[in-house]
């Protein structure tokens, strides 16, 4: 049924979706996170790719010309970006000098990430809604 393959899709997006919404905030809780030797937390950000789809389900690609597989998270890597220099001789991670490396991470960045993230979670459970719609629509018919 070309409905569960679309139940499929969005469902994938919504897990691929959670997941960078998890890393954001975990990016978010770190923001402050130092370290020893300038040590500090790296930002981490998602990376999606098209899902791979199996033999029998390229088959149904073709027989019902469906694009796509769904996406599905292919890596979460460390923003390689410098740390954040702060004068703080106090701080036990400072160096020398009296600096502390701060995480790279952008605390407006990571807001604007969140709420792309959410309003792409959102458009999903709306599709998912939509297709759960027209399936209790097309059982009506056969009444």
């Amino acid at each position: 049924m070309a409905f569960l393959n679309s139940l499929n899709i969005a469902g994938s997006a919504l897990t691929a979706e959670r997941v960078r919404t998890d890393i954001i905030l975990q990016n978010l809780s770190n923001i402050s996170t130092t370290g020893p030797d300038g040590k500090a937390y790296r930002r981490q950000q998602v990376v999606f790719e098209e899902r791979g789809i199996t033999f029998s389900e390229t088959l149904q690609k073709e027989q019902f010309k469906v694009n796509g597989g769904g996406v599905r998270v292919k890596e979460i890597v460390e923003n390689q970006s410098d740390f954040i220099p702060v004068y703080d001789p106090s701080h036990p991670h400072a160096n020398e000098d009296g600096y502390v490396m701060m995480p790279n991470v952008n605390r407006a960045e990571e807001m604007a990430d969140l709420m792309v993230a959410t309003r792409a979670y959102e458009a999903n459970v709306t599709a998912v809604n939509i297709v759960k719609a027209m399936a209790m629509k097309a059982l009506e018919i056969g009444k």
